[in-house]
């Protein structure tokens, strides 16, 4: 078993979003994500693994070519293997959870456009 505290573990930098892993579980990890207000993250997909958000606080948009939706507290987003997508930050601070299960061997292929 791994146990985090999201808010002992928290970075925040007024340049770019923070993506800490925070532990790595098989073939996948477990990351810790903070955005200032208005940070976009780069448009990208994980070609063959799935990539779940959680929302604890704040909150924005996540685009994928096909929907916009809200992201608020408590919400999360699951995206599957190879769905390109963007998360942009709202007006406050924001504090997610990402879990990526990776599929066997795929971690260094990750693409941006």
């Amino acid at each position: 078993m791994q146990a985090f505290s999201l808010h002992g573990e928290q970075e925040f930098n007024p340049r770019r979003h923070v993506e800490k892993i925070l532990g790595r579980v098989a073939d996948g990890d477990v990351t810790v994500a903070c955005w200032e207000p208005g940070q976009i993250s780069p448009y990208h997909s994980h070609p063959e693994a799935t990539e779940i958000y959680f929302c604890f606080e704040g909150g924005g948009v996540m685009r994928t070519p096909e929907a916009s939706v809200p992201v608020t507290p408590g919400a999360f987003v699951v995206h599957p293997p190879g769905e390109f997508h963007e998360y942009e930050n709202g007006a406050q601070r924001t504090l997610q959870m990402i879990g990526i299960q990776w599929h066997i061997g795929v971690g260094e292929k990750d693409l941006q456009t």
